[in-house]
Formats: C-alpha cells, structure tokens, sequence
C-alpha cells in the first residue's frame, strides 16, 4: 500500500488520522518534525498530512523545507489544522501545500484529495526515463499574467517526453511554450506544457515541462 507520513504533536489526532486512513494506506507517524524531515526522506511517502502548530520546528517551515528539498518537492503535502482556513490557506499553498483542512477533519473529503494527488503525480512520474543533462533552451511563450516573454534557460534533466529547467516567467499548470534549443543557433524543439511548478513564488522557478509536440531538434527521441 502506499505510505502517508502523518505529523502532529498531538497523539490523539494521530491516531484518529490513522484509524481512518490505514485501511488504504500504510501510516508512518511522528510528533517531531524535524523526524519528520527524516522519515520523508528515508521513506520518499505519497503524501504528507501535516499540522502546523508544532514545537521547535512549525508546520510552515517543514512545509516550505519539504517543498524546496528536489527529493521530497513532488510530495504532496496536506495540511491539517484547527487554525481558520481564511487565516492560512494562501500563505501554505505558497509554502507548496497541495490541501488545506480545517479541523475537525472531512475524512471523506481527505480521502478524495489525496487519490487526486496520487493519480495527479503518477503518470509524470516515470513514463520515461529522465537523464540528467545540462541543454541551452529558449523558452518563448505567455505568461499568466497574458504578458508574452522569451528567456534563455537550461535544463536539469530531460526526456523524451520533456525537461525540468528554471523560467523566470510565472507559469499556470498546463501553459505551453515554445523551446528552442541554442546550441550553434536557436532551433525549434517543439511545444511545451507546464505540468508542475517545483518552487512557486521563487524569483526563478523550477517547472516541469511536457512536450504536446517535439521536432528532430530535441536532444532525446522517444524509440519505438
């Protein structure tokens, strides 16, 4: 089964999260979250249920750690708390929450959300193998603000399907770009969509990038 990792300094609450939830998955739980940065790594969960309002270490700042480490940034992150959701809400999805959740909790409703990260994450996840290699791109295309842009970049890996690589334009989840690759002149590679954002509301943000349609150009061609 699956593993959640749930974190919360509160025992009881942990155990109510995992009556609920264990016939599904497998729980790993802590009230440490410094722990918890270490089970997250050792154990690279499908998803994190988190509270906020904990000791030493916040939930915001294991959320915000949780998000910008590159091995635990896909996680998905729900964050669970008594706190008001008007209060918070904006500033965990900027710290990479996936889910907000005020308690008591809408078991039902968690349920729902977490499939809907899992099935959201699984068909990027390893559809084809990724290589880590440095290319020279030039993105062109419209930003979500409507304002078109064209910035150089370079990938941190890539695939036949697509690339991970730093754009200082904000992108929406399913925009799509030009890509030109510009060694020895800028060539057309195809058309790109953003698929995930791996450090939203950083002055260069990392996105993930799905091709809709590739050229001869792209240094990587799918085999049949």
């Amino acid at each position: 089964m699956p593993k959640i990792l749930i974190v919360d300094d509160d025992a009881d609450m942990r155990s109510l999260h995992k009556m609920r939830l264990n016939d599904s998955y497998e729980i790993l739980e802590t009230e440490d979250p410094e722990e918890a940065l270490g089970l997250a790594l050792e154990h690279k969960p499908a998803a994190i249920l988190l509270d906020l309002m904990m000791p030493r270490l916040s939930g915001f700042e294991l959320c915000h750690t949780l998000h910008t480490l590159s091995y635990t940034s896909r996680i998905p992150i729900l964050v669970i708390t008594g706190e008001s959701a008007a209060k918070y809400q904006k500033h965990c999805e900027g710290l990479g929450a996936t889910a907000f959740f005020e308690k008591p909790v809408d078991y039902k409703e968690l349920k729902k959300r977490i499939a809907e990260s899992l099935q959201t994450n699984q068909p990027e996840r390893r559809a084809h193998v990724r290589v880590k290699m440095r290319v020279v791109l030039k993105l062109r295309g419209i930003d979500s603000a409507g304002k078109p842009f064209e910035h150089p970049t370079v990938t941190e890996n890539v695939s036949p399907a697509g690339f991970l690589a730093g754009c200082m334009a904000s992108l929406n989840q399913g925009d799509v770009v030009e890509v030109f690759v510009s060694a020895e002149g800028d060539r057309f590679a195809g058309r790109a969509k953003a698929v995930r954002c791996e450090s939203r509301g950083a002055p260069w943000q990392r996105y993930g990038f799905q091709f809709v349609e590739t050229t001869s150009e792209w240094v990587l061609q799918a085999t049949r």
